[in-house]
């Protein structure tokens, strides 16, 4: 170490305060590494995502960075923990296959959920928050299972229970950006059934009929969203009781407010299960957000196709993606009370979630950890058929169930 950084170093020490002061630039560096030219595609250059000292997360917009500095940061300065620029996050893409069918639950019945079901576990007691598109609440099969907020009267215009949110009666919405189709995307309303799907209503079954959903929309009908529309539905869901978070969606290497919430999530418990993604690559190599986050709370979930290999179009990754799950050929409920066949991550992804439920709902005292571990150590592994994954193989939740209450008294 020559003497200039020496002195540097000394004088750090004896400063300290003044060196590791809280300023506007140290709580939002936006001339740092996730500001990069690569990056700057993607931010919404008005609107930010403020992270509190107490962990909770708001969004918020002004004319410019200067001006946001200057006349928010500043005089709230002492609790303010970090800001990012609000950015560009994408559902990801689900094929719709031109397939109709009364009734098909090959991915159900593959993972073993019947036999659970026979046991007389069903999800009951466990909430399970769809942070995506549209969920329709009013489908037969989803009315049933819809996590109802009992402290709101719906439809009168007030925020009965003073959460910051009127009439969230049967869910909330976060989409700042509507876009202009007014068509309602048919992707949250599918995850949502292959999560708790009433079969007593229709042909669906869900993988967790028992489950409650709570629908926490910030995508756009077009498929659009920004990851502080997403911080803010999962905040929600976690105030709702959710236990398990879905997450069938994914965003940019500009992360750490979504990084950040994760942790949050993490500390009170919550399990989030993501989609690997549908572009075909390695994301040990070429990082996808959320999905190689990789946290203690996590499962990032492949998809596997009705054959039970993995999906030629499926992300892989023998470190950052932990399972696989049917993802092709998923039939599941959809907007007017109608079904259509999906396929991709986003619909292997659910599968997990409603696997976790059941193996919850029958250890409720287990944590998000416990049932993580539950769901990644029962996965089936056959010869030739392993996947491109961290355990090698596709969920099992009648071994997961098994190894749950061998795990946890």
């Amino acid at each position: 170490m020559d003497v200039q950084k020496i002195l540097s170093a000394v004088a750090c020490v004896f400063v300290f305060a003044a060196c590791s002061q809280k300023s506007a630039e140290t709580v939002f560096p936006e001339n740092g590494a996730l500001d990069s030219s690569a990056c700057r595609g993607q931010a919404l250059e008005n609107k930010f995502i403020v992270q509190w000292e107490d962990g909770s997360f708001t969004t918020e917009t002004a004319a410019n960075a200067e001006e946001f500095k200057e006349n928010f940061i500043k005089p709230q300065l002492e609790n303010i923990k970090h800001v990012d620029y609000d950015r560009v996050i994408q559902l990801q893409r689900s094929s719709e296959v031109s397939a109709t069918a009364f009734t098909d639950s090959w991915g159900q019945q593959r993972i073993g959920a019947p036999t659970v079901w026979s046991q007389g576990v069903y999800g009951q007691g466990v909430k399970v928050a769809v942070v995506d598109a549209y969920v329709d609440v009013s489908h037969p099969q989803l009315l049933p299972r819809i996590a109802v907020n009992t402290d709101e009267i719906p439809n009168n215009g007030i925020d009965d229970d003073k959460n910051g949110i009127v009439d969230d009666y049967y869910g909330a919405a976060f989409v700042s950006q509507p876009g202009n189709n007014q068509t309602p995307s048919s992707h949250g309303s599918h995850v949502a059934g292959i999560i708790a799907a009433d079969s007593r209503y229709g042909s669906i079954e869900g993988v967790a009929p028992q489950a409650q959903i709570i629908p926490a929309q910030f995508i756009a009908n077009d498929g659009g969203g920004s990851l502080g529309d997403a911080v803010l539905a999962m905040q929600y869901s976690a105030s709702r009781g959710a236990k398990i978070i879905n997450a069938s969606w994914g965003g940019a290497p500009c992360v750490a407010s979504l990084r950040n919430a994760f942790v949050e999530l993490e500390k009170k418990g919550i399990l989030v299960v993501v989609a690997a993604g549908n572009d075909g690559r390695d994301v040990d190599v070429y990082p996808e957000f959320p999905a190689s986050f990789n946290m203690a709370n996590q499962i990032t979930v492949a998809a596997a196709s009705v054959s039970d290999f993995m999906t030629s179009w499926s992300n892989s990754g023998f470190s950052l993606v932990h399972v696989a799950a049917p993802g092709e050929r998923i039939l599941s409920t959809v907007p007017g009370g109608s079904t259509a066949y999906m396929e991709g991550t986003s619909m292997a992804a659910p599968f997990v979630s409603g696997a976790a439920a059941l193996v919850w709902s029958a250890k409720p005292t287990a944590t998000a950890v416990q049932v993580k571990e539950a769901i990644l150590k029962s996965v089936d592994v056959s010869s030739g058929h392993e996947f491109k994954v961290n355990t090698r193989g596709r969920i099992n939740v009648e071994k997961a169930l098994q190894y749950i209450q061998q795990l946890v008294p």
